[in-house]
């Protein structure tokens, strides 16, 4: 077993939206929706070509630990089939990835030698 830091606070959440060539009009009408239902939530760029760690094209959502219990939900019945890949922001960028995800959907495989151990300041 992985020895992990001790960690108390989550600082904020990514949801990282995947789709391909012939989901991605799904993917950014879900990602525009989401961030109009939810002003606090910040809508990243919109890939179209896998990035850091992700496997697929995606799109990021990020939101802070507060916004949680009304966005999963909304998600969870607005997806549509798309996957939802979801972490936690703790500051272990590695350890959020691999060891406290959330999957909505398929499990799809990580590139975890992306990421650094210790993450930088996220803006929420």
């Amino acid at each position: 077993m992985n020895e992990q830091p001790e960690v108390t606070d989550i600082r904020g959440w990514h949801a990282h939206v995947y789709f391909d060539e012939a989901s991605i009009d799904q993917a950014r009408a879900l990602c525009e929706q989401a961030a109009e239902q939810f002003p606090d939530l910040i809508k990243g760029r919109v890939h179209e070509k896998p990035v850091g760690p992700h496997p697929d094209w995606s799109c990021q959502l990020a939101f802070r630990a507060e916004l949680f219990e009304q966005v999963i939900p909304w998600l969870t019945l607005n997806r549509g089939g798309l996957t939802v890949f979801i972490h936690p922001i703790t500051g272990f960028d590695l350890i959020d990835h691999r060891d406290r995800a959330i999957w909505m959907g398929s499990v799809r495989p990580l590139n975890l030698s992306a990421l650094p151990e210790t993450s930088v300041v996220y803006d929420l």
